[in-house]
């Protein structure tokens, strides 16, 4: 791609660090390298407010990895962007502060409304002009987000999320129905007030790994398949039917999917709850979820490109 600009996205969520390094010129973007490991940086974050030890010295390993990766690749603008476990953590210096002396740039702790804008960006950037609600379910909390062609109209984010509901509330192997409910209680007195002024949504699109791995259960995809998945038009009542069916297995029968991520196994549960109550509380005029492979991490790299 002549006259690209390669850019290394990095975004550091609750129970992942992601890694893109893609060449961005004008409108297009053809990524080079995509990389996930689940950290787990958000581990007791909900109960204690600090980050622990073997949290950190998890995450800023694997920085280190991806930083050589960086170097390796070429890229020549770095953007790390931290989320919903740095804004909640008391010693989140001590992030900041590993991150600038590995890779030399400064952490950007994201709000919530600036995540859900880069995720908006991320997962419509190749969308049809059209009025759409994005929805990213993360490990410590959850954003809206409506707009059309690129532009914001509304967003909020909600401190419900995969990793922070699991520890909440889900103690048991599988749940118990006491469990699920105390969550599903939680989850509408939260979401209600929140989309009950919210106009009709004709578009839903559902990114992060939650909806995508859901998204694969739904389909019965014998393996995760990113090409199957992006873009993939799933019927809402398909897509609930498959939530209810991951919070109710086991960790050991969620791990034995063939699509599952094993880090993912322990907490996919929650965030199943959480899209099965939005689809439920969402003012829905579409029958339909679109689900998308494109997220925070494009959106990131995206603003990273348009900033230059």
């Amino acid at each position: 791609m002549p006259d690209a600009r390669r850019v290394a996205a990095i975004d550091c969520g609750t129970n992942s660090l992601r890694l893109l390094v893609t060449d961005v010129r004008e409108d297009h973007k053809r990524d080079v390298v995509r990389e996930m490991r689940v950290v787990r940086l958000g581990q007791d974050v909900d109960r204690t407010g600090r980050f622990a030890p073997e949290a950190l010295e998890r995450t800023l390993q694997t920085t280190r990895e991806y930083g050589e990766l960086i170097a390796m690749l070429g890229a020549t603008q770095v953007r790390f962007c931290a989320t919903s476990a740095a804004r909640d953590a008391e010693n989140g210096d001590e992030l900041l502060d590993g991150v600038r002396a590995i890779l030399g740039v400064d952490v950007e702790v994201l709000s919530g409304e600036a995540e859900a804008r880069a995720s908006f960006l991320g997962a419509t950037r190749d969308l049809v002009d059209t009025d759409s609600l994005v929805l990213d379910i993360g490990g410590g909390s959850t954003e809206l987000v409506t707009g059309r062609n690129r532009q914001v109209g509304w967003a909020t984010s909600l401190d419900v999320g995969s990793v922070r509901l699991t520890e909440r509330f889900l103690g048991g192997d599988p749940p118990i129905v006491q469990e699920i409910s105390e969550c599903i209680t939680h989850l509408d007195a939260v979401l209600a007030p929140v989309v009950a002024d919210l106009e009709p949504v004709a578009s839903v699109v559902g990114v992060a790994g939650t909806v995508t791995t859901v998204a694969a259960h739904s389909l019965g995809l014998p393996s995760y398949d990113s090409d199957v998945i992006h873009g993939s038009r799933l019927a809402v009542d398909d897509v609930r039917q498959a939530c209810l069916s991951l919070v109710q297995m086991s960790v050991a029968d969620r791990r034995a999917l063939p699509f599952m991520h094993p880090g993912r196994a322990d907490v996919i549960g929650a965030g199943a709850l959480i899209l099965d109550r939005l689809l439920d509380v969402l003012p829905l005029q579409t029958d339909v979820l679109t689900v998308s492979e494109h997220d925070i991490l494009d959106g990131i790299a995206w603003e990273a490109a348009d900033s230059r």
